[in-house]
């Protein structure tokens, strides 16, 4: 075994400590990569909350992050040490099943080893994520970092780039389509650039008209005020695709009777149950539907955009060391928009 150094989750307090860390010997077809950044997810929230630390396993939070190779396993062809790479958070699958083939492993059948929390499928010992400046990682789900990505601000797109990339892809979003992006936090910003990028015609629905300013620097053509009822009643029916990426539980209802005819309503911020009228859906055959995370290739293509097109988050850089304060602010929604941790201060 290798020894690293991160933050692990202390106890039933929820709050990370900083400890030596454990990774595999390499394997054959294994990278070590020295994380530089990593951003800070509202999983990563959800996980402290909800880790039994009862249970004996142990959670070290962190699955979008992007490092350099320092190490490669005899079998590696496609990655040298020196290389910037980025990885999300998948880091296995069972690459036989049909979702695999496809090149959506997002949705294995036998379910993707996941970058904490996971079992490795090969000795069933639990994932340790990005909160370390180490990470082991079979080649397969790494990607090269793209040049002129800025490493740190490039990070939170290996989840929060690529859960909005999916759909849109998915989609067909391009010029001529309309879309709206509801919320405008971690996902919802990412998602304005992208559509902006792929040529929609794009607003931003917002609680507050406070956000218009933003959504205008973030190349939005307009702000929907979704608590002005005049101004819902106005946009109705009026996008090909709406994006919701509002974290917490709400009514599907005035989102879903903005989608035009045959479009299209993603759900993608609040995972949870969701009650549905079926009128909502009914008039103008409108479909619901939702995405999570992405297989390698829709990651490669979206990290291949994403350069082109100049894309990355907007980011508040904090060393790792205040990784509790991060977790608490992102919490707390405070933050703008994304959070990443710089773990040079691990040594």
């Amino acid at each position: 075994m290798r020894t690293t150094t991160g933050w692990q989750a202390d106890g039933p307090t929820a709050t990370l400590r900083r400890t030596r860390l454990e990774r595999r010997d390499l394997r054959v077809d294994d990278l070590a990569v020295r994380v530089d950044y990593c951003g800070v997810c509202h999983t990563d929230v959800h996980a402290l909350r909800d880790h039994d630390a009862d249970a004996g396993l142990p959670l070290v939070p962190g699955h979008e992050f992007t490092g350099v190779v320092t190490e490669t396993g005899p079998a590696v062809t496609g990655f040298a040490v020196g290389d910037p790479v980025a990885v999300g958070n998948i880091v296995d699958s069972c690459g036989e099943c049909a979702m695999c083939r496809a090149g959506q492993e997002n949705f294995c059948r036998a379910f993707p080893t996941l970058t904490y929390g996971g079992t490795d499928r090969r000795d069933g010992s639990t994932t340790l994520g990005g909160y370390s400046r180490e990470y082991v990682v079979r080649d397969r789900f790494a990607y090269p970092l793209p040049p002129g990505l800025d490493p740190a601000a490039a990070a939170p797109l290996l989840c929060a780039g690529v859960t909005v990339w999916e759909p849109l892809n998915a989609l067909g979003v391009g010029p001529g389509s309309r879309v709206a992006v509801a919320g405008l936090g971690g996902l919802g910003h990412l998602a304005v650039r992208m559509a902006v990028a792929l040529g929609a015609t794009t607003s931003v629905i917002s609680r507050s008209p406070d956000k218009a300013d933003d959504a205008r620097r973030l190349g939005a053509h307009g702000l929907v005020v979704s608590t002005d009822p005049r101004r819902m009643a106005e946009a109705r029916d009026g996008f090909d695709v709406v994006i919701d990426t509002i974290s917490a539980p709400h009514d599907l209802g005035p989102y879903l009777r903005l989608v035009a005819m045959d479009g299209t309503l993603s759900q993608l911020g609040h995972l949870g149950p969701v009650t549905v009228d079926t009128m909502d859906l009914l008039i103008g055959r409108r479909r619901l539907t939702s995405a999570g995370s992405g297989g390698r290739p829709g990651t490669a293509a979206m990290l291949d955009f994403c350069a082109d097109h100049g894309i990355t988050a907007e980011i508040e850089l904090l060393p790792s060391a205040q990784v509790n304060t991060a977790l608490d602010r992102l919490a707390r929604n405070d933050v703008r928009y994304r959070f990443v941790l710089d773990l040079s201060d691990l040594g």
